[in-house]
């Protein structure tokens, strides 16, 4: 086994279960959940294979994850649209929620490049934010945590990290427009 396997069945190992129970709270059908979560680390396998290495390997996954989510959403509508929009534990403040918008892997090579250069782009703003920006988003968006639980734990109030998340989310939108914007010239 190389190195490059082993990192991949660690963090196989390590996610696996957060991120399967993450999926199945979003679907409900086990099945589909079970799909999600293979797809999902398919997608990491060649993307661990292909590019520099992942750094927050979890954070990349919860991501992927999402969208794998939103996008069965958009074919087969069987999530809530509310609850898929706001977020899990979003407090439904508009300005608080990041609506990242991608091509699905199967409309072929262009989409699937647009994805990526998608994705890495979104990597790279989630790293140049500031690491109480960085940690409230990661927390809100993909692990769920309510701003009150966070509150509550790291000593913080929830104004502030309100205010954390929006200014994070103000940073992410514009990186990302530009990544959009890039793509479509």
């Amino acid at each position: 086994m190389t190195d490059q396997d082993g990192n991949i069945a660690a963090v196989f190992r390590r996610e696996r279960s957060r991120l399967g129970n993450f999926i199945l709270r979003e679907v409900v059908d086990a099945s589909a959940a079970e799909d999600i979560l293979q797809d999902v680390f398919q997608d990491f396998v060649e993307a661990y294979r292909l590019a520099p290495a992942i750094e927050q390997a979890g954070a990349w996954l919860f991501r992927v994850a999402r969208n794998r989510i939103v996008d069965r959403f958009r074919k087969k509508k069987e999530i809530s649209l509310d609850k898929l929009s706001a977020g899990a534990g979003n407090d439904g403040d508009e300005d608080l929620r990041l609506d990242l918008a991608l091509p699905s892997q199967e409309a072929g090579p262009e989409a699937r490049y647009a994805r990526s250069v998608l994705l890495e782009a979104l990597q790279q703003a989630v790293d140049e934010l500031p690491v109480e920006q960085r940690e409230v988003f990661l927390a809100h968006e993909l692990e769920g945590r309510s701003f009150k639980e966070m509150a509550a734990t790291g000593g913080v109030s929830v104004n502030t990290l309100l205010a954390r998340k929006r200014y994070a989310v103000i940073h992410l939108r514009k990186r990302l427009q530009a990544a959009y914007d890039d793509l479509e010239n």
